[in-house]
């Protein structure tokens, strides 16, 4: 499958939000950027525990350890970028929070994001989806009207890594592709352009 624009290099990263080292958020992350890839995207998935982060406000931003200046320098260096949580308590991770708590709309200002939320319960992961749209809007992201939430974690995977349900693996490789086909129509204008064509929509 061809990209949307072959000469244009996409990077996407995948930020799992979970410390799990084979989880299921992490699964779900690895389908989307495989839909990513599928366009031909450059890909990379960051697992948060691998990074030294402090907890935000317990330093000064100029004290800030070396892995929390990679994280933001990786995200500046993306088109676009797929958030996969865990859902805890009806919300996103801890891990997930603080990391983007650590973050500023400089590093993450008109980047193309795609939303996963994974939860064990039978309701899915509609508020920690809803608490992520929120955030990544207060950091000036282009939130994807689509998304993915996965009920029943525990059953939701098989041990290769595929999705017991075909659909929500469509849905997890859409996720990647739509990322890319937004991440790359934006590149191919200056950020300005975008804004004011954005602006100039009607509103309804």
């Amino acid at each position: 499958m061809t990209s949307p624009d072959p000469n244009e290099s996409i990077h996407v990263t995948g930020i799992c939000g979970s410390l799990s080292t084979d989880g299921t958020t992490k699964k779900a992350l690895a389908l989307a950027l495989k839909g990513a890839a599928e366009y031909e995207a450059d890909i990379s998935l960051i697992e948060l525990r691998e990074y030294d982060l402090v907890f935000y406000g317990s330093v000064a931003r100029e004290n800030y350890p070396a892995d929390v200046l990679r994280l933001r320098r990786q995200l500046r260096e993306s088109q676009g970028i797929i958030l996969a949580t865990p859902e805890y308590h009806g919300s996103l991770s801890g891990a997930l929070k603080n990391m983007l708590d650590l973050m500023s709309t400089e590093d993450l200002e008109a980047k193309i994001v795609g939303l996963i939320g994974v939860a064990g319960g039978h309701i899915g992961a509609i508020n920690s989806l809803n608490t992520m749209k929120t955030v990544c809007r207060n950091l000036h992201c282009w939130v994807l009207p689509q998304e993915v939430s996965i009920a029943d974690s525990a059953h939701a995977f098989n041990d290769d890594g595929s999705a017991n349900d075909s659909a929500i693996e469509d849905r997890l490789l859409n996720i990647g592709r739509q990322v890319v086909k937004f991440a790359s129509v934006q590149k191919k204008v200056q950020q300005d352009d975008f804004m004011k064509l954005w602006e100039g929509l009607p509103t309804w």
